[in-house]
């Protein structure tokens, strides 16, 4: 499911960052952002970077915590690629509705590069780029 390295964005300028360096890459929101911030704003966030990059290449993975709801509205708003504890109600309902339009449902978040964290974007193409940032 994930292919390319993820980055965890935190707006739109983060997912702008991401895609600059035009090596593959998976947008990964911050934990439980469908929660605080909505599906539909992660759609924007993506959507704005995309058309700022267009030709890199990229997923994107909302993560909704233990939202069920939230996903539900991720589910229906497209967007299809999303993080759901596996503890959440309804679990097995999501991911079937997730694949059925293309997606999937993470019971994680996956290894990501948090572009929040000091220095990241100094480490950002080496993460892409396959190298381990651990002392970067």
């Amino acid at each position: 499911m994930i292919v390319h390295p993820a980055v965890i964005v935190h707006g739109p300028g983060d997912a702008r960052a991401a895609l600059a360096p035009g090596l593959p890459v998976t947008l990964l929101s911050a934990p439980g952002a469908a929660v605080f911030a909505g599906c539909l704003w992660w759609r924007q966030v993506v959507t704005a970077a995309q058309k700022a990059n267009p030709a890199a290449e990229s997923t994107d993975i909302l993560d909704c915590a233990d939202a069920s709801g939230m996903a539900l509205a991720a589910l229906r708003s497209g967007v299809c690629r999303l993080v759901l504890w596996p503890q959440a109600p309804g679990w097995a309902a999501v991911a079937a509705i997730a694949n059925r339009q293309g997606g999937f449902v993470l019971t994680g978040a996956p290894l990501a590069l948090d572009l929040a964290e000091p220095n990241a974007i100094r480490r950002l193409h080496r993460w892409l780029a396959g190298f381990d940032i651990a002392g970067a």
